[in-house]
């Protein structure tokens, strides 16, 4: 799968790594839920550093379609709750 983190480029990352970050994903949504902006703000730089710790960052020059976008580390609390699908910013 391609991820995109905004600001930042795109990653390639296996299928086979989704369910360690829905792990991430709930806690963020968890957070976000009872405006917790700090437990927010560190689980959503864990979650990027996962993203970019497991997958394998593309040229800047490469154009692939994205299957998931992810805020970029500065994003505020309310820009990632627009982001959000009824299963968190990870689907599955």
């Amino acid at each position: 799968m391609i991820v995109r983190i905004m600001g930042e480029g795109q990653v390639r990352l296996d299928d086979s790594h989704v369910a360690e970050l829905n792990g991430l994903d709930d806690e963020l949504l968890e957070e976000m839920e009872g405006g917790d902006e700090a437990g927010f703000r560190r689980t959503l730089c864990a979650l990027l550093d996962k993203v970019r710790e497991l997958g394998t960052p593309l040229p800047d020059d490469a154009l692939e379609p994205s299957e998931l976008i992810l805020p970029s580390p500065d994003s505020s609390l309310d820009e990632v709750r627009q982001m959000l699908s009824d299963d968190g910013l990870i689907p599955g």
